[in-house]
């Protein structure tokens, strides 16, 4: 029964991870996505249904449209696959909660889609801010003895985000970031939200760094770097913080 628990959270990862590459490609162009039929973004070619299972419609396609033979990004069978990956490494971590597994699962699909769209366009959308925002309304409605914890966390790291955004005129943070702790924030609790940020800042600061030397341009996409953090954070953040503070005693 836990194997096909397992297996249903894996396949449903890889369907959803198919809708992230939708999101991925058209929220920057500010094409709709819901009601449009998926397509080919070379030909226009409808896509059938037997060219939109995950993986192995790419792979049984030789990742090239049928219509017009142009080859396809690798970047679909990638996120599919990162997606259906995480998913099922969820429900193993967070296994018989299961109202965390959905929420984590959903957390990392929009992590997902806002680091590949602001690593190429530098903007974080909005519309993936309120849906991890509302993310975290749930969590707060589903443990509201510790409202406090979630509260805090939303408005600890945003406020100074927000005061560094203010200080350099949105040179050094742009709002999306702000608004992502806050959402984040909100859903993880204020631990697990400043390791986030912290786990996300020292790995921008290295990756980065390194880039740069080998010629790369000095301006940071943090997005994705905030998204691994919070991401990290989620899943193993309550274990890391708990043998920490056991250190001390406490």
């Amino acid at each position: 029964m836990e194997l096909l628990i397992y297996l249903t959270v894996l396949l449903l990862g890889l369907c959803v991870g198919s809708f992230c590459n939708v999101l991925i490609y058209r929220i920057p162009k500010n094409e709709e996505f819901v009601k449009t039929p998926s397509h080919c973004m070379t030909c226009g070619h409808r896509l059938r249904w037997y060219e939109l299972i995950p993986l192995l419609s790419w792979l049984c396609q030789r990742g090239k449209c049928r219509a017009c033979g142009t080859k396809l990004s690798a970047q679909y069978p990638l996120v599919e696959a990162l997606n259906g990956l995480m998913w099922l490494l969820t429900a193993i971590v967070f296994g018989g909660d299961w109202i965390t597994v959905g929420l984590y699962c959903v957390l990392f699909s929009m992590l997902l889609v806002l680091s590949v769209i602001d690593w190429r366009t530098y903007i974080i959308p909005n519309g993936i801010n309120l849906t991890i925002f509302l993310l975290g309304v749930v969590r707060l409605a589903t443990d509201l003895t510790n409202w406090k914890l979630y509260l805090i966390g939303m408005l600890a790291v945003s406020l100074v985000f927000l005061l560094l955004h203010l200080v350099t005129g949105g040179r050094g943070l742009g709002m999306g970031d702000v608004k992502l702790v806050a959402a984040a924030g909100l859903l993880l609790g204020w631990p697990k939200m400043l390791l986030a940020v912290l786990a996300g800042s020292l790995s921008g600061a290295v990756i980065h760094s390194l880039r740069m030397r080998k010629g790369s341009s000095n301006k940071l996409a943090f997005g994705p770097y905030l998204a691994a953090g919070i991401w990290f954070s989620a899943l193993v953040g309550e274990k890391l913080i708990t043998a920490y503070l056991s250190l001390f005693g406490l």
